[in-house]
């Protein structure tokens, strides 16, 4: 065991996020990124000089070498990158920073993601870890593989199909409160879903998250100086990542093959486990989610994996618009509207929404939020979650 105590070591000090429509972006993906990080370092009250490391979601073309030289640096003490692939390490951006900051290693660091599609192209066709077995049977886009683990969750384990679309719902009225949203003016009601052109089965064209351009970045200090700086601490209480063993987009024989891989396999603590314990909390005890939707169908497979909801026909029963909804409902998601509504720039956006709640400064606030919980890329070949938490729940 290490002796290294992690839990709450760290904290978000600041942040900043933009996002255009697809192929809008004013500027490439090195230009966005400095301009977010700048930002955040704005937001939190430091100079981008002070920055002594950088951790990546994807993106591997800006590492902490070509920013650190650009914002002027006085030193490079990390660097690194999570892989890419269905937002699944997107969290674990997070957790890496916060460790980095915990061992040591650095003293602020920022995670980031910048994405331009005319620098780097669309996201729909993955082919980077889609096996022969997938492409030879023209299963060649996230929607697909996601599709296919969606059906077997309805099919056996008999979540109610309304329970996706209940989802897609409350993340569009959200989005109605958001002026940078996406959809914002443009609510969504459950006739007009029902009525959406069929992508793949089971998912309809608002099961599926847009396509953004954008840049988001998230600084990270120490628990100690992040009280001394502009804005109220979100802590990173625990992190969590990995697949239980055989789970993977490459093999799609598993039997966890209609969870969302935050469950654990032949009776081994899964992430949402190992989150739980680090944590020292129930999975009651969260106020408000922000969960990776890229589909409509991993992010329930997600809430029922970390235990925030229940599994088979009783998901439809907390699943439920109004129980989904901040002010309403006792699991609000996906406040700012998601990557379904909001925005996608992989899924960063959705960390920045979770900091908000625990400063208390979302469009859509969940009253006294203390524990704000940040999942990644449900259904892709790793997965990742972080919980923040405010200072009254360490």
């Amino acid at each position: 065991m290490s002796g290294i105590e992690l839990r709450g070591a760290a904290a978000v000090a600041g942040i900043a996020e933009t996002h255009y429509r697809r192929g809008e972006a004013p500027h490439g993906e090195l230009r966005m990124t400095l301009e977010a990080i700048v930002a955040a370092c704005a937001d939190a009250g430091i100079a981008p000089r002070e920055l002594d490391g950088f951790v990546s979601y994807a993106g591997g073309g800006n590492d902490g070498a070509v920013l650190g030289g650009a914002l002027g640096v006085d030193d490079v003490r990390w660097s690194s990158m999570m892989w890419g692939g269905g937002g699944g390490t997107v969290a674990a951006a997070i957790n890496t920073a916060a460790i980095a900051i915990a061992t040591g290693q650095a003293e602020c660091v920022v995670a980031y993601r910048a994405m331009a599609q005319a620098d780097t192209g669309r996201l729909g066709y993955a082919k980077y870890h889609y096996g022969p077995h997938f492409l030879a049977h023209g299963v060649g886009s996230p929607a697909q593989v996601c599709a296919l683990r969606t059906q077997r969750l309805l099919e056996h384990d008999g979540v109610p199909r309304e329970a996706l679309r209940a989802l897609v719902l409350a993340a569009y009225r959200h989005a109605q409160n958001n002026p940078t949203a996406q959809a914002y003016g443009k609510p969504l009601d459950a006739r007009t879903y029902d009525s959406s052109r069929l992508i793949t089965e089971p998912f309809n064209l608002y099961d599926c998250s847009r396509e953004s351009d954008g840049a988001v970045a998230v600084v990270l200090v120490s628990a100690k100086r992040a009280r001394t700086l502009n804005q109220p601490p979100a802590y990173v209480l625990a992190g969590a990542q990995g697949a239980p063993g055989g789970y993977s987009s490459i093999i799609d024989n598993d039997e966890q093959y209609a969870t969302a891989g935050f469950a654990g396999a032949a009776g081994r603590p899964g992430v949402a486990d190992r989150l739980w314990a680090a944590a020292e909390v129930e999975p009651a005890a969260v106020d408000v989610v922000q969960v990776y939707e890229n589909f409509s169908g991993p992010a329930v497979a997600a809430l029922i994996d970390h235990g925030l909801v229940p599994p088979g026909p009783a998901a439809g029963s907390a699943l439920t618009v109004d129980n989904l909804t901040a002010g309403l409902g006792k699991l609000p998601v996906n406040t700012s509207g998601g990557n379904l509504a909001d925005s996608f720039v992989n899924g960063m956006n959705l960390a920045v929404e979770a900091v908000r709640q625990i400063r208390g400064t979302s469009v859509n606030q969940v009253p006294d939020a203390k524990l704000s919980l940040f999942s990644g890329g449900p259904m892709a070949p790793l997965v990742s979650s972080t919980l923040f938490a405010h200072e009254d729940a360490l």
